[in-house]
């Protein structure tokens, strides 16, 4: 009794002592409560689950066994628009696409198309017009004959009715939207009380035809369902309109191939509440959320389905038996017409793909995660725990260990959550969980480890591990002159670059890669701090620095430069250290643009940097992209030209790098040892030379000037790229108004 009463007595010595930091800590756990009663709705906590369960999903996915049913996508491509017409096509051409694959025994066909207005007969046009013109009754009779041959919407309905074709309608959150009919629907319900049944609801309706309802074997909506951040995470599988419930294209599509003469949805009693369980298909029992809806389980990134072009099918270039017995959906891909969505495997997935995932889902439940019905209160009871056992443990630990428990708690907490998914298909909502125990974490090593500094001390912890030591006392001699909080101005950004970095690392030990990347990052780092350079990372073998900031640098772009010099003599010399010591020879490129930056103290709360953002940030790094396309260890932006005079550059190319619509010029700087060498210069004058006559088109005189140029420098790849684009010019023409810019479709 003594030992046991001399351990309360020292526990609550302890929680009087350390009575500020478990209280801090508790109120933090009553605040991540109320944020788990009162936020769940909140776009910034469901954005986070979101992200949780984005980066979860793509990280568990694996490939899947062989099924049973084969799911193709019957793509309205660009090549089928250049090939067959602009969309959009005639309904005989859709309905000719139709029947080439129930000819080859599709067995279920879903249409991500609608048809809400009827197709212009063109008799009928005819006849409007002779009539207004009053010819002979003989003349308008001869030709009304062939109004119904004509009508596209009749040969449409016959095509749809000789396979099982599921067609699409849209519903809308307003009711000032109807077009179209509404057709009848397959949902039935194992309840006539259908007034506590939760499910998504609307108002308004885009639909199809009245014959192409009648004659359709199947319809279903094609919403998306989107969570608040825009990503597709869920699809409900029917929806409730004016008080009638309509199926899916999915769930539509997978009805008819299971043969099943309706969809029953599955309710139960809970609580009092009529409570959607899940969704019957004959034999088959889909489980679903309470409101009929559930987790698309992505086979992969875009395109995990095989896609076949519409030209290749009306054009009978597929072999037999490629739709036999499969489920068919047709969407299209081309530019202008494509339905793209975000999704947590890619933000920029076919829509028309969405609907395969939901369909091998359904006709496979195992592949189906859950969330269970205990979430809310298994929550609850883990952030209390956890609130009360990190509140009053942690004060007790050194920094480091309190780091330590605190991220092992946080490992846990995602093993768990990943081991739930990837092995039990159970999706958890652990972003409060895991928002408790960083912020107590990181609280409470605040708390033991930091104290109010000053702007002196502030600066130096910015600053002394990206830009020179020099820079640093100047900034501490006047600090209010330093804006850290952000502004837009001139700069010029440098981005460097290890070739083949990932065939040199499997050369090296651990040990060795890391002595090696030392070796070169230090010089490298100097080289930058000399020319008045600030560092602004290093990820993996590549180097980010840029000029004209925390600093103001007049002759920013010609110092970024002559650091690029340096950077590629140090690394020749290190090369042949490194090869006398039995290590791989090292190669990098440069890149280099000077435009319009922001630049300041950016991050969150809990880590910052002092970095470069915008799009000649971006065009920078594309440069150093690009040296090793072109062959050469340099490149510079036209933008970084213009403001260094003094120096020499040889022109490489005009380019649209990705995700740039305006060409850019770009060149080589000419080193200054060689900027007065005389062979140099004429061979800069020959490639302009050459260069007019290719922008002129002279295809025969450009590529007898870059073929001589090659000869005398056979080491120089812009030269052979010429002569091969002239080649390709030669056959396809680029008109007139080519301004000889080539683009760039990768990083």
């Amino acid at each position: 009794m003594k030992a046991q009463h001399w351990t309360f007595s020292m526990f609550f010595n302890y929680l009087k002592e350390q009575r500020t930091s478990i209280t801090l800590g508790i109120l933090i756990t009553l605040l991540v409560l109320a944020l788990q009663m009162f936020g769940q709705g909140t776009a910034t906590l469901q954005r986070i689950n979101g992200l949780i369960y984005d980066i979860r999903l793509k990280s568990a996915i694996q490939p899947r066994p062989e099924v049973l049913t084969t799911i193709l996508i019957v793509d309205l491509d660009e090549r089928s628009m250049q090939t067959e017409g602009r969309w959009p096509w005639s309904r005989f051409k859709i309905g000719k696409l139709i029947e080439k694959m129930a000819d080859d025994n599709a067995a279920v066909i879903a249409l991500d198309i609608m048809f809400s207005e009827p197709e212009p007969n063109p008799v009928e046009s005819v006849v409007k017009l002779l009539k207004q013109n009053e010819v002979d009754e003989s003349l308008l009779e001869t030709v009304s004959q062939y109004t119904e041959q004509a009508d596209a919407d009749i040969a449409f309905s016959e095509s749809i009715q000789i396979v099982d074709t599921v067609i699409s309608m849209l519903f809308n959150d307003t009711d000032e939207i109807k077009a179209g009919s509404l057709p009848p629907t397959s949902i039935v319900f194992d309840t006539d009380d259908l007034s506590a049944v939760a499910s998504r609801q609307y108002y308004g309706h885009v639909s199809n035809i009245e014959l192409f309802n009648q004659t359709a074997k199947g319809i279903g909506f094609l919403n998306a369902d989107p969570a608040s951040d825009g990503f597709i995470r869920s699809t409900s599988l029917f929806a409730n309109y004016q008080n009638k419930f309509y199926p899916s294209l999915a769930l539509e599509a997978v009805r008819l191939y299971t043969l099943a003469p309706e969809v029953e949805v599955q309710t139960a009693n809970i609580k009092g509440f009529r409570t959607v369980t899940g969704v019957k298909l004959n034999d088959l029992f889909i489980p679903t959320s309470a409101t009929g809806s559930v987790l698309v389980p992505y086979k992969g990134p875009a395109r995990s389905y095989r896609y076949i072009s519409a030209t290749d099918v009306l054009n009978d270039r597929l072999p037999e038996g490629t739709f036999d017995s499969a489920i068919v959906f047709v969407g299209t891909s081309a530019v202008g017409n494509a339905d793209l969505r975000a999704t947590p495997v890619g933000v920029q997935y076919p829509g028309v793909e969405v609907h395969a995932n939901v369909v091998e889902a359904l006709l496979y439940p195992e592949y189906l995660p859950s969330e269970p019905d205990v979430m809310e209160a298994t929550l609850w009871f883990l952030l209390i725990f956890l609130g009360l056992l990190l509140s009053t443990l942690l004060p007790s630990l050194g920094p480091r260990a309190i780091a330590i428990f605190g991220f092992a708690i946080l490992a846990g907490l995602i093993s768990f959550d990943y081991y739930m998914w990837a092995v039990q298909k159970v999706s958890l909502s652990l972003a409060t969980p895991l928002l408790l125990c960083f912020t107590l974490t990181v609280v409470n090593i605040a708390m033991g480890f930091f104290t109010e500094s000053g702007k002196r001390k502030q600066i130096k912890g910015i600053f002394d591990q990206y830009v020179p030591p020099a820079h640093i006392d100047k900034m501490l001699q006047n600090p209010e002159s330093l804006n850290t909080a952000g502004e837009r101005k001139e700069m010029s950004v440098l981005f460097s670059d290890i070739r083949s970095f990932t065939t040199i690392s499997e050369k090296l030990s651990a040990a060795d890669l890391a002595n090696l990347l030392n070796r070169y990052f230090s010089p490298i780092t100097q080289a930058i701090f000399e020319h008045q350079g600030t560092i602004d990372k290093y990820v993996g073998d590549m180097v980010m620095a840029f000029w004209n900031a925390p600093l103001n640098d007049e002759d920013h772009a010609e110092h970024s430069i002559q650091c690029a010099f340096k950077m590629l003599e140090i690394t020749e010399e290190l090369t042949k250290q490194f090869v006398a010591e039995g290590w791989p020879a090292i190669r990098i490129g440069v890149g280099i643009n000077t435009g319009e930056m922001n630049v300041g103290d950016m991050g969150s709360e809990y880590r910052r940097a002092y970095t470069v953002l915008g799009d000649a940030v971006n065009l920078g790094s594309r440069l150093e992209g690009l040296t090793k396309f072109y062959g050469v260890d340099l490149l510079v932006s036209e933008f970084t030209v213009a403001k260094c005079p003094k120096l020499t550059f040889r022109p490489i190319d005009k380019v649209r790098v990705k995700g740039k619509d305006t060409a850019v010029s770009i060149l080589e700087p000419v080193h200054p040892d060689l900027a007065n060498d005389k062979a140099t210069l004429d061979e800069i004058a020959q490639y302009h030379d050459a260069y007019d006559d290719y922008l002129a088109q002279s295809w025969s005189k450009a590529e007898q000037k870059f073929q001589a140029l090659l000869a005398h420098n056979p080491n120089r790849k812009v030269y052979s790229i010429y002569l091969e684009r002239i080649e390709i010019l030669k056959e396809h023409p680029p008109g007139e108004d080519w301004d000889g810019s080539f683009t760039h479709t990768s990083k």
